[in-house]
């Protein structure tokens, strides 16, 4: 069980760490600091691109995974004899 556990941890920040990073390369929307600031200045053309959508994918799939891996430990902590 505890090889589990610490798979599951380790799991768990490689995957919180990876989820920073794959949040921080995502466009900004708008309407946040960085137009308070001056950096909404550039223009949309209303669509997401291919690279974007798959950036919100895996952002996704990453999330799903590290939320998993949250609810695991819990459980494994939960039933730990």
């Amino acid at each position: 069980m505890d090889a589990v556990r610490i798979g599951l941890q380790v799991l768990l920040v490689l995957g919180g760490l990876f989820l920073t990073l794959l949040i921080l390369l995502h466009k900004g929307k708008g309407g946040g600091l960085s137009d308070m600031f001056g950096g909404g200045m550039s223009t949309s053309l209303g669509g997401s691109s291919v690279a974007e959508r798959n950036l919100d994918r895996i952002t996704i799939a990453i999330a799903v995974v590290w939320f998993t891996c949250v609810v695991a430990l819990g459980v494994l902590d939960r039933f730990a004899a």
